[in-house]
């Protein structure tokens, strides 16, 4: 098995009995994680491998915040404390964690019916009121590390950053079908934003706590009714509708590139009544959302700059969207917030 943790170390530490299997849980871009059994019961075992987010105290402030969430009725998967008291395990230099198992599975919006996309919203908006109860104020924490900044981006940035990925594309041999889309839709994208530069949005405001992450392989189902959100690695502070937005687009969009903007509606309604959120504020999400689309090419500086092709089969879907919602904007706009 790649990367194997070493679960003898770290059973003990647990006293969680002896390792029948351990099996490594492939969904997911970023850490590691396992489906353990052992003579003791079935547990998630994760490794926290990314850099960004793997400094140990700073996980026991995250996990701490999941148990306090869970007190509330938000459905979570606290991690379990070894003998030291502790909920992060670090040997041989790596953070651990282990949590109870839960029987669930992961549900895209096209499973979901128009009543579930309501609860869908409310689930989101609850853990943003619930965060709001239960973490430290806003103004007395360090900015969260977060792949979303603040700040817009620049397109003199984005038209570089194509210049580069062309280049790349053209030199990658034999050629393939990702190549020719990759090329095509970075053509595009680029004609796009040189027509849309002047709508570059202002800095986001009315930031709040956020998951961080929120998205279909973060999120387990039993049955028809969520089980538990997962990996709050990238919790911080962030503006609020914007992951209400993001978490939309990755749930509703469909294989061509379009939203189902019936779901999204139904959705966007449950979530304004549950985190008490303006359709302002939503409309406001939506156009810096769009924006950051726009300017996105992260899956293709993982594939090109990377050799990481992990990503490559959300890229049709995905860079389709950015195209179809530039031609959309209104009906998207409106959706969200009436």
């Amino acid at each position: 098995m790649p990367h194997a943790p070493p679960l003898g170390a770290l059973l003990r530490l647990y006293a969680a009995g002896s390792a029948l299997t351990c099996e490594p849980v492939e969904q997911g871009l970023l850490n590691r994680g396992y489906r353990l059994r052992t003579t003791r019961g079935r547990y998630f075992l994760k490794h926290h491998f990314d850099p960004d987010t793997a400094d140990p105290a700073a996980i026991e402030r995250r996990h701490l915040a999941t148990l306090r969430l869970a007190a509330l009725g938000v459905p979570v998967a606290p991690p379990l404390a070894h003998r030291d008291g502790r909920t992060v395990a670090v040997v041989g230099g790596h953070a651990y964690a282990l949590h109870p198992w839960i029987d669930g599975r992961h549900r895209h919006g096209g499973q979901l019916t128009r009543g579930e996309c309501t609860r869908l919203g409310a689930l989101l908006g609850a853990v943003h009121a619930c965060l709001e109860r239960v973490m430290p104020p806003k103004g007395r924490t360090r900015p969260a590390t977060s792949p979303h900044p603040v700040e817009s981006a620049d397109p003199a940035d984005t038209y570089a950053l194509i210049d580069d990925l062309l280049a790349q594309v053209s030199r990658h041999r034999p050629a393939d079908a990702f190549d020719e889309l990759a090329r095509h839709r970075l053509l595009e994208r680029r004609a796009l934003l040189e027509q849309h530069a002047g709508r570059r949005p202002p800095r986001g405001a009315s930031v709040g706590w956020v998951h961080g992450d929120f998205h279909p392989f973060n999120l387990l189902y039993k049955d028809d009714a969520p089980a538990a959100i997962v990996d709050w690695d990238r919790l911080g502070v962030q503006p609020r509708a914007e992951e209400a937005v993001r978490a939309a687009v990755i749930f509703f969009v469909r294989p061509a590139g379009a939203l189902d903007l019936r779901k999204v509606r139904a959705y966007a309604r449950a979530y304004r009544r549950a985190a008490g959120a303006t359709p302002s504020e939503l409309a406001a999400a939506v156009h810096r959302v769009w924006w950051e689309r726009l300017n996105d090419f992260w899956m293709l500086r993982w594939h090109y700059e990377r050799g990481d092709t992990r990503a490559d089969p959300q890229f049709p879907a995905a860079s389709a969207l950015a195209v179809w919602w530039t031609r959309k904007y209104d009906a998207v706009c409106d959706a969200f917030v009436q």
